[in-house]
């Protein structure tokens, strides 16, 4: 059977595909990666940036000996998966990005990293702090300023850009909801034309939280690019 490897994004864990894996698992060995800091793992004391997670994704596909990899990835999971398909296409099919930002500046990362505040989060979004500690533990507020951290370097110096992006040799969907506050379609659609065998798709009413988006929506856009029954 085919596998398919599902990559949350930043802050998020693996438990946000549980909707998704039953219907999935009917096409595909279901693989999901945690990258450290999340969930139950240790935050590096290295630091996390973009590069790190990239080597975390490329380790796993060789550990576990995955061959023709199909990869979703949310968001950062998205970035990650590209960044690892530029740099090690051998062992990847194809990707498919959700709400994914391309468009990196120092002013864009230094507005994003300023929300992701530990004490401003508790005082002002209490449930989202009882989110992040129910799925990454205590250490959530460490995870936050490292995640701060990798959106800032991000800034300065992006990995993806236009200039590596139509190397990316493989089919790829960029995805984006039209009520994505933190994905423009503009960007999606800049990342899209860079990139020589890719298709594009705007989900109509759908936020950036991957628990917003419409199932069968994105069962349908997943069966249409991966030619499923």
């Amino acid at each position: 059977m085919k596998n398919l490897l599902l990559l949350h994004g930043a802050l998020g864990h693996s438990d946000i595909f549980k909707p998704y894996e039953k219907e999935l698992s009917k096409h595909f060995s279901i693989h999901t990666l945690l990258f450290s800091g999340h969930g139950n793992t240790e935050v590096p004391e290295s630091g996390i940036s973009i590069e790190k997670y990239t080597n975390e994704l490329r380790d796993y596909i060789h550990k576990e000996d995955l061959k023709d990899v199909y990869i979703f990835g949310h968001s950062m999971g998205g970035y990650v998966a590209l960044c690892c398909a530029l740099q090690n296409p051998e062992n990847i099919y194809s990707v498919m990005t959700l709400g994914t930002k391309f468009d990196w500046t120092e002013e864009q990362a230094l507005k994003e990293s300023k929300m992701l505040d530990p004490e401003s989060i508790l005082l002002k979004v209490p449930k989202y702090a009882e989110q992040l500690e129910k799925q990454h533990g205590k250490k959530w507020k460490q995870l936050l300023p490292a995640i701060a951290n990798m959106m800032v370097s991000l800034g300065k110096n992006p990995v993806l850009n236009e200039s590596n992006l139509w190397a990316v040799n493989l089919p790829v969907q960029i995805m984006t909801g039209d009520k994505d506050n933190m994905v423009s379609i503009e960007e999606s659609i800049n990342a899209y034309r860079s990139i020589p065998n890719a298709k594009l798709a705007i989900l109509p009413d759908t936020k950036h939280p991957l628990e917003k988006v419409r199932p069968n929506l994105l069962f349908d856009l997943m069966k249409d690019f991966w030619n499923l029954p």
